[in-house]
This record gives C-alpha cells, sequence and structure tokens, in this order.
C-alpha cells in the first residue's frame, strides 16, 4: 500500500443511488482516510438525455446523509469537454482514429455474416466495418450529415505502446489482454467524448492514484491502460472490489427502487444501518 492515496468515487446522475453505490463510496473514502490521502467526488455526467440536475442534487443529499466528506469542487463531466476534445485531438493526431457510421443493427448483421454470432445476438465486439472505407468515402459521408462516432484504431495503437499492464490490489498484477475487444468508441455520435475516454482525462488530471470500483468493471482496465499509455498519463492502481448483491445472487440496479438510498432513508433506516447491511460498520 503507497501512502496517501487519492480515491475517487463517480456516479452517474441517471438514477438514485443504493446500497451498491453505498459500498462503493464508502469503500473509497475508507481507503483514503486510512492512507491519510484524499477522496474525490466526481459527477459522470456527459449522457444529456438520461442525467437529470435533480438526480443530482439527489446524490449529494444522500453521501451527505451517509456522512462522507469530499473535496469542493465537483468535478462534473460536462463543464470539461474542451479537455475529452484535446485527449481525441491528440489521438487523431496521432492517426489512431477513424469515424464509424454503422448502427448496431448494422454491426450486428456483419458479425452474423461472418459467423462470428449466433442469430440476434447483441455484440460489442465491432468488426472494424468503417476502417475499410478510403478517406474521401468517409469525407463524403461526413459532408452529408451522417452521423458517426469515432473509433480507436486498436492494432495500430498498441504497436505504439506495447504490452502493458496494471497493478490490481485485489487480483495482484494483470498484464491487459485485447483479444475480446474490437476497435473501441472513444466519441459517441452524440457526446464528443465516451466513458472510456472521460474517465480516463479525468483520472489522470485530477491525480488519482488508485481507482476502486466494481469487480464488474475489471474488463473495461485494459482499454484505460491503453488510453493512459497513448495520452501520455501515468497510470493509477486499481483495487476491484466485490458487489454487493441481493439474496438471489444479483447485483443491485438503480431500477431496484427497494434498495435506493433515499427509499430505505424513507423507511427509517439510519447511515449506521446502511453500513450494517454492506459490511462497512467497523
Amino acid at each position: 500500500m503507497s501512502f496517501p492515496e487519492i480515491t475517487r468515487f463517480a456516479p452517474s446522475p441517471t438514477g438514485y443511488l443504493h446500497i451498491g453505490h453505498a459500498y462503493a463510496a464508502l469503500f473509497a473514502e475508507k481507503i483514503a482516510k486510512e492512507t491519510g490521502g484524499r477522496f474525490i467526488l466526481r459527477i459522470e455526467d456527459i449522457d444529456n438525455a438520461r442525467c437529470k440536475p435533480e438526480l443530482e442534487e439527489a446524490i449529494y443529499e444522500d453521501l451527505n446523509w451517509l456522512g462522507l466528506k469530499w473535496e469542493e469542487p465537483v468535478r462534473r463531466q460536462s463543464n470539461h469537454l474542451t479537455d475529452y476534445t484535446a485527449a481525441l485531438n491528440t489521438l487523431s493526431n496521432l492517426n489512431l482514429t477513424y469515424p464509424c457510421f454503422c448502427t448496431r443493427k448494422e454491426i450486428n448483421k456483419e458479425i452474423q455474416r461472418a459467423g462470428g454470432a449466433p442469430h440476434n445476438a447483441d455484440v460489442s465486439v465491432y468488426p472494424g466495418i468503417c476502417k475499410l472505407l478510403t478517406e474521401t468515402e468517409r469525407m463524403e459521408r461526413i459532408n452529408k450529415g451522417q452521423g458517426h462516432a469515432i473509433r480507436l484504431n486498436v492494432a495500430e495503437a498498441l504497436k505504439i505502446t506495447g504490452v502493458l499492464s496494471w497493478k490490481d490490489w485485489s487480483a495482484g498484477l494483470q498484464t491487459a489482454n485485447f483479444d475480446c475487444f474490437g476497435d473501441i468508441i472513444i466519441a459517441r455520435k452524440d457526446i464528443p467524448t465516451s466513458y472510456h475516454l472521460s474517465v480516463t482525462v479525468d483520472d489522470a488530471l485530477q491525480d488519482i492514484t488508485l481507482v476502486t470500483r466494481g469487480e464488474d468493471l475489471i474488463e473495461s482496465t485494459p482499454i484505460h491502460r491503453l488510453l493512459q499509455a497513448l495520452l501520455g498519463y501515468k497510470s493509477p492502481q486499481y483495487f476491484h472490489h466485490k458487489l454487493i448483491k441481493n439474496s438471489e445472487g444479483k447485483r443491485y440496479a438503480k431500477r431496484d427502487h427497494g434498495t435506493s438510498l433515499r427509499f430505505l432513508r424513507s423507511k427509517g433506516k439510519k447511515p449506521k444501518d446502511i453500513r450494517s447491511m454492506i459490511g462497512m460498520d467497523s
């Protein structure tokens, strides 16, 4: 364990926080306290269609109620789009990006045609359709106003970075494996960035030294390590902690109204009760 650690909790205001969020936030704050470090709250609100101001206010209320303390001002991603555009331009200047005009339906159809997925499967590995377009074809589509995302050419990127690794406090030294990745989206059709690009930039600009998050996100780490290497960022360490699950062994979701902190508070639960429920009362 290095000292001190700078950790963060980065929720999206697309729904009310539930007890799984409480565990993640308290876990990050606990490590920061134990190491004499800093705990940072970030609001990941790049999705204008789903993020709501009232839900952002609810995040502050719920975390205050739990007793968490964080540094001000809180970084809101929607206020820092220029940071993500600058990172995107860096990748473009390395000739590692290209526009993708494909719909999800077109991608699935191509994968099925190639025999790579069962019928109607919703797959995420991009088969490289738009990578084959010429520069003239790309510009013709863009000039016609055709919507497009921006993808990272992962194979070319790896030629620059070589083999990548990271230290995970829960799983030990990890080597990035990109066999299951296609060319990832780093800017969406409707937003000039993506989750992967934004979180990588934010962690670097906020000097995060230890990324704590649920074990379900460990598969995203190779992507983040790749972006860190390409953008010249120092890599933080990681701790992918357990997920809080219900009696059926399923992870909690924002749609599970009965486990939201707001609902539990309305039923008379106290912060100490929440901590006890998630095993954070010590």
